[in-house]
């Protein structure tokens, strides 16, 4: 008796220390939530995170309707947006493994008047965004375009005419034309609508019973409502009529589903692993140069652990999925308004899943000034980096050598860890057995720095402008697909705030060119003939996109 007392109290003791280790990880994702989500009278988002294809957190927060006043649930229904891609990928994937297409096929296979402009375009370049067809959300006016039905040939003739921004392979340029014509190749290969097929082939078998195809007339229980935000407050999204994303980024579901449709990738139900290991390990371009992005998905490491995301923003909606390979950790974001920093959330709680979380402010300690010291200076990195380290107002300094210089407080851990004050990057200072300091940068990879007798470079000046100057660059401005950046001002200070990320200000070196300090980041804009702001350049790790003033 006393053998199966004591036995009995090992298990009610292994049990207990589950449950209190469950509790504490929901302590911190709820920590994670509610720091990103502080207004619960706001649009929200819904947030599932499993682990070996369970539930282990679902929450919902905010708004489903404002006007209704109607309180989020985890059975809400959110535009996917982009994340359809990987649902129009692995369809592309299971008729490749069928034997009824090749990704080396040209695309006039299937569409034999499309003009290639000489060139070859395969399948492959359509599923890893190398085809260099222009992207028609990147022509005209969105707004206008967006708010028009299509028919799915109407749209290719809207951009098949356009010339092409490169070769074939040469290029990646993230492409929404790409994936409508992977539509408009399983409809053929198919003969039937690429509505009809995800439903009967995809949803149909692993019960994704919330999951359809996006329409504005038919009812849809538990459908969110999609809102946007400006320099008034939330706003209704602008309309967008669900034929323009079509297989891009037409699909709607709830976290539920998308959990189903994780654990049919992580099981094999849909395709081979072989074939899952094409979609998830990026690609390369014709000269070798490794991308990150493969077959609807794209490469993710998360502090040493690797796994592979995508995310989506159209207009009223940010979403991001994260999963992570040898932990089978899953974390999907559905968001109803694209003001909200869906992807940090999302990161932060994968962070947290695996025993790795990002520090937040609520961890920093003080730590004497004479103890700061013994890291002031510089420090080269792996990766070619110069940081400088220093003291200034009895706080700990960091600059990257670059050419806006910019400066950010880091704040102590402990004695020699530091972090920055989104908590997604940190420093950890050591010294060697001969005395010399070092320094690991951990980002989404870890950086070794070595200590090197270099002088610091002045930081970045900025100059006052009026209130009256900056009014003129408020507006919203798209810079990629699906990808807007808005620019606003309140009392004097100019701010961008990108589609489902965070809001940043800008500091001016003179009256149209400016920088951030949160970024290596410079953005001019751009007038016609007539003094009027038409677009912005923004010069960024060494590349740079315009992006057109759209309202």
């Amino acid at each position: 008796m006393k053998t199966n007392h004591f036995i009995a109290l090992i298990a009610f003791s292994f049990l207990f220390t589950i449950s209190t280790t469950a509790q504490d990880l929901t302590k911190q994702f709820d920590a994670i939530v509610s720091q990103y989500y502080t207004n619960t009278e706001a649009p929200g988002a819904t947030i599932l995170v499993a682990k070996n294809g369970k539930p282990i957190y679902k929450k919902a927060i905010g708004k489903s309707s404002l006007e209704l006043n109607v309180d989020m649930t985890t059975e809400n229904v959110f535009m996917l947006a982009s994340i359809t891609k990987q649902f129009t990928a692995v369809s592309i994937l299971m008729l490749e493994e069928q034997g009824k297409l090749s990704l080396n096929d040209p695309i006039t296979k299937f569409i034999p008047d499309y003009p290639t402009h000489g060139k070859t375009i395969t399948v492959h370049h359509l599923l890893n965004h190398t085809s260099g067809i222009k992207s028609y959300t990147g022509i005209g006016n969105l707004l206008e375009v967006a708010r028009k039905d299509f028919t799915l040939d109407e749209l290719i003739d809207y951009f098949k005419n356009e010339p092409m921004d490169f070769d074939p392979g040469e290029a990646y340029q993230y492409n929404n034309s790409g994936y409508v014509l992977l539509g408009k190749i399983i409809e053929i290969i198919s003969g039937d609508t690429y509505e009809n097929y995800i439903e009967k082939n995809i949803f149909e078998p692993i019960n994704m019973h919330s999951s359809r195809y996006g329409n504005n007339r038919e009812l849809v229980k538990n459908r969110v409502e999609a809102y946007e935000e400006d320099p008034s407050g939330f706003v209704n999204a602008s309309y967008l009529s669900m034929t323009l994303p079509h297989a891009a980024g037409a699909l709607t579901s709830t976290i539920d589903d998308m959990l189903k449709w994780q654990n049919a990738l992580t099981n094999n139900t849909f395709i081979k692993a072989s074939t899952l290991e094409k979609a998830i390990n990026g690609s390369t371009l014709n000269d070798g140069e490794h991308i990150t992005y493969g077959y609807g998905l794209a490469e993710f490491n998360l502090k040493g652990s690797k796994g592979y995301t995508h995310s989506g923003g159209i207009f009223g909606t940010s979403t991001n999925g994260i999963y992570l390979i040898e932990e089978d950790i899953y974390v999907i974001g559905l968001s109803n308004c694209s003001c909200n920093d869906i992807g940090t959330v999302t990161q932060n709680l994968a962070a947290a899943a695996i025993g790795k979380p990002y520090p937040t402010m609520k961890d920093v300690v003080n730590i004497a000034e004479d103890k700061l010291k013994q890291w002031v200076g510089a420090y080269e990195f792996e990766d070619g980096a110069v940081r400088h380290i220093f003291i200034k107002d009895g706080t700990l300094k960091s600059m990257r050598e670059s050419e806006t210089n910019t400066v950010f407080e880091i704040f102590p851990l402990s004695e020699n860890h530091f972090m920055f004050e989104e908590g997604n990057i940190e420093y950890k200072f050591s010294k060697t057995a001969n005395g010399k300091r070092q320094a690991l940068f951990i980002a989404d990879t870890e950086n070794v720095g070595k200590e090197v007798n270099k002088p610091m470079p002045a930081a970045r000046k900025e100059i006052k402008l009026t209130n009256a100057v900056l009014q003129h660059y408020v507006g919203t401005y798209q810079l990629g697909p699906n990808f807007n950046v808005d620019i606003t001002v309140k009392d004097n200070q100019i701010f961008a705030q990108a589609t489902g990320q965070g809001q940043f200000e800008l500091y001016a070196d003179n009256a149209t060119n400016f920088f951030a300090k949160v970024a290596d980041i410079k953005i001019r804009f751009n007038k016609d003939d007539n003094d009027n702001v038409e677009s912005f350049t923004i010069f960024q790790s060494g590349q740079e996109n315009v992006a057109k003033k759209i309202d």
